[in-house]
């Protein structure tokens, strides 16, 4: 896997290899229309899971809280309970490794801001809490098991959780060897342009930093009031708010990689089990953070209730409608919005989804939001590769204000052009439909 000129990580080889629809390589995509898609894989996983739901897949029990214990719930992006979990496997000598993202020094030959690596102690896992909005792979991680003996555990996101399933059926090694695997709720993966945006509007040079913690824990704010902070090579930090940003709105698409338009499972549905922030009220107002959790696998939910059991964790079970609550955006964005997007013209390879391509009842201006998330996602790689190349960042920043505040107008009615919609009755603006 190599960077593109936007940033993104792609496959390398020959075209006859990457045009190949009969080899090794579409078995293992989770994008490819040749591999397993997410229900069939669950239900070789999972086949008398107790629950089963159109939107969460099938699970066991699920969670909302937080670790109590030690300093998990501090350390991580939300309530701790990803590092706890896997600190736990790690413990009872239930796995020799946990496989995880964590921050990498960007020097010499290997400038990348983070990377995958495994950890076989609590100490190293703890050091690479947090959340990492940056792509990554997972090639090295794979020679490692292959050629280290023992039991791993892999956190990832749904499409790398995916592809881990994919490719332990097509690999005997790996099959055997990762026992568990730990989902992350995802919205969209970004490509490394926004690292290296959010490092222009502080006026940085992405070459100056030395590490990025893209959402610093402030216990004080609500836990939705996202701040990233850069911490340069001389030791000075710079930071701000991703509201301030000109490309701080997650959910408008920038630099949102192509793929994700295509993306169904927004909750990992082929992991053992998955975390994801607690997005409703009272759990978004609490700084601390505040996880929910899908427990698929028996063996982690005997964890989980033991945990509970002796206080070490702070959790309370829910139903699946109040998970699927606490990522509605989410879902609207890939299971409404993708089947409208389904609808559309392609040349190219078509996905083959558990989504119906319809657009029949969907509003006007609901269609207008999903469209042009989709021009802000394709439009920001090129129109910031532009700026890279005339060394001229505010050609950038002023188109993506521009298009923000047009965002901004059709998702929230916000200006005199969401005013002017409102009066005209077009509804579906974002969380009113």
């Amino acid at each position: 896997m190599t960077f593109d000129r936007y940033g993104q990580l792609k496959p390398r080889g020959n075209h006859r290899w990457l045009q190949d629809r009969e080899g090794d390589f579409p078995r293992i995509c989770p994008f490819s229309p040749s591999a397993k898609n997410e229900d069939e894989l669950a239900e070789r996983h999972f086949p008398v899971a107790r629950i089963r739901n159109d939107m969460l897949g099938r699970f066991e029990a699920a969670f909302v809280g937080h670790a109590d214990e030690g300093e998990f719930r501090a350390n991580g992006s939300s309530g701790g309970m990803v590092t706890w979990v896997a600190a736990e496997l790690l413990r009872l000598g239930l796995v020799d490794g946990v496989a995880h993202v964590t921050a990498n020094d960007p020097t010499g030959s290997d400038d990348r801001l983070f990377r995958y690596t495994i950890s076989r102690s609590s100490d190293a896992l703890s050091a690479g809490a947090k959340s990492r909005y940056h792509p990554v792979e997972m090639s090295e991680i794979f020679d490692t098991i292959r050629h280290v003996p023992g039991r791993y555990a892999i956190i990832g996101i749904p499409c790398f959780i995916k592809a881990v399933r994919l490719s332990c059926l097509a690999d005997p090694i790996l099959n055997e060897r990762i026992a568990f695997t730990l989902g992350l709720f995802c919205g969209h993966m970004k490509s490394a342009r926004m690292a290296e945006s959010f490092a222009w509007q502080m006026g940085q040079d992405i070459h100056d930093v030395e590490r990025l913690d893209y959402r610093m824990k402030c216990p004080e704010r609500p836990a939705n009031w996202y701040r990233a902070q850069l911490t340069l090579r001389n030791g000075d930090t710079r930071s701000r708010d991703w509201w301030d940003l000109a490309d701080g709105d997650w959910g408008a698409g920038f630099f949102q990689n192509a793929a994700c338009n295509f993306c169904d499972d927004v909750v990992a549905e082929t992991a053992d089990i998955a975390f994801g922030d607690a997005w409703r009220e009272p759990y978004s107002a609490d700084g601390r953070g505040t996880n929910v959790l899908v427990v698929r696998s028996p063996e982690l939910l005997e964890i989980i209730r033991g945990g509970m059991e002796f206080k070490r964790i702070e959790l309370s079970a829910v139903d699946a409608p109040f998970v699927i609550s606490t990522q509605a955006a989410g879902f609207r964005q890939r299971r409404q919005g993708l089947a409208f997007r389904l609808t559309w013209p392609r040349w190219r390879l078509r996905p083959r989804k558990r989504v119906i391509a319809a657009r029949r009842g969907l509003r006007a201006r609901r269609m207008m939001i999903y469209a042009m998330r989709y021009a802000i996602s394709l439009w920001s790689h090129r129109v910031f590769w532009l700026a890279r190349l005339l060394r001229w960042p505010g050609l950038y920043l002023v188109w993506a204000r521009s298009m923000l505040t047009c965002y901004h107008s059709l998702a929230y009615s916000r200006g005199a052009l969401g005013r002017m919609l409102d009066r005209l009755g077009a509804s579906g603006a974002e969380g009113h439909d």
